[in-house]
C-alpha cells in the first residue's frame, strides 16, 4: 500500500472514546515542551494560560474565598511555569506544584527563587501523586480535568479525596456543554504550523476533530509527518453540564458546594463556554 495513503488512513481513523490516550506527549517531549512553556508564558494567548489580569483577579478571589492564610496548605495540580503557586505563596501560603513538565517545573523553581517564595514543586504524573502531608485547598486549573479519560479523571479524584483534610476543599474547571455545541468536525493539512510546534525538523501536519456526540467529547488528532519519523497525538476533551459533573464527584464521595462561573469567582452564566466548581469530600 503506498505510504502515504496509509498516513492518510490512519489519520482519519476514528477511534472510540478515549481508546488511545497520547496527549502526554505534549509535555514531555522536549522540543513541543518548549513551545509549551512559551505559550504558557505569552500575555497575549490563553492556549496554555489565562491572561495576566485574570490570574490575578483569580488569585484574589481564591485567597478571599478559601480564607488564605500562612497556615493554608494549598497543591496546585498542573501547576506548569506557576503562575498560580507564585500568586498564592506571595500571600503567604504554604504551596506545593506538581506537573510532569521539567521544561515548565525548571522555570517555575527558577521564577520563585527569584522572588524568595519558598514552594514545592514536584515533577511527577498527578494521576500517581502521593502526598506525604494533607492540603486544606486543592486547585486543578484551565479545564485539566476536561483531558482527561474517565478512568483517569476518577483516579485523580481518588489522589484528591486522599490529599485533603477532612475539611478540604477542591477548586476546578471544565469545558461546558455550550462549548462543545461549538466545536465541528474538520480536518486541516499544514506545513510546519505555528512556525514548527511540533517538531524543529520539517513536517507536515494533518489535524482531524472528531466528535462524539453521545458522549460530548472531542477529539483533536494531530499526525504529524516528518522525514524519518511519523506520530500521532490525541488530544481528547470531553464537556460537562453541572449535574453531569457533580454525580461523577459524587461517585467519589464529593459533594459541591459552590458553581462559580470561572476560577475568578464570576456568577454561573448557563450560556458560558466554562464553569467551575468548589467540592469537598463527604
Amino acid at each position: 500500500m503506498n505510504r502515504f495513503y496509509s498516513h492518510l488512513q490512519e489519520a482519519v481513523a476514528r477511534p472510540a472514546p478515549f481508546e488511545v490516550c497520547s496527549a502526554r506527549e505534549l509535555w514531555t517531549d522536549e522540543h513541543i515542551a518548549r513551545q509549551m512553556l512559551s505559550l504558557h508564558l505569552d500575555d497575549t494567548v490563553e492556549a496554555c494560560s489565562r491572561s495576566s489580569a485574570f490570574m490575578d483577579r483569580s488569585a484574589e478571589w481564591i485567597s478571599s474565598f478559601f480564607d488564605v492564610g500562612p497556615d493554608t496548605r494549598i497543591a496546585d495540580f498542573g501547576c506548569g511555569p506557576g503562575h498560580y503557586t507564585r500568586r498564592l505563596a506571595r500571600r503567604g501560603a504554604r504551596v506545593t506544584g506538581i506537573d510532569f513538565s521539567a521544561s515548565s517545573l525548571a522555570y517555575a523553581r527558577a521564577a520563585a527563587a527569584d522572588e524568595g517564595l519558598a514552594i514545592a514543586y514536584v515533577c511527577q504524573d498527578y494521576l500517581t501523586y502521593w502526598a506525604d502531608a494533607q492540603f486544606d485547598l486543592i486547585l486543578l486549573i484551565m479545564r485539566d480535568y476536561c483531558a482527561l479519560s474517565p478512568t483517569q479523571r476518577r483516579a485523580l479524584l481518588g489522589v484528591f479525596r486522599s490529599s485533603l483534610r477532612p475539611q478540604g476543599k477542591l477548586l476546578l474547571d471544565v469545558f461546558s456543554r455550550v462549548a462543545f455545541a461549538g466545536r465541528k468536525e474538520g480536518c486541516e493539512f499544514e506545513w510546519n504550523p505555528q512556525g514548527g510546534f511540533w517538531s524543529a525538523s520539517p513536517h507536515h501536519v494533518l489535524h482531524y476533530s472528531f466528535r462524539y456526540e453521545a458522549e460530548a467529547v472531542v477529539l483533536d488528532k494531530y499526525t504529524i509527518i516528518e522525514p524519518n519519523r511519523t506520530r500521532v497525538v490525541h488530544n481528547w476533551l470531553q464537556y460537562f453540564d453541572p449535574d453531569q459533573l457533580s454525580a461523577e464527584l459524587g461517585e467519589v464521595g464529593f459533594t459541591v458546594e459552590h458553581l462559580p462561573g470561572n476560577v475568578a469567582g464570576d456568577a454561573f452564566d448557563p450560556a458560558a463556554d466554562e464553569f467551575a466548581v468548589v467540592a469537598c469530600p463527604c
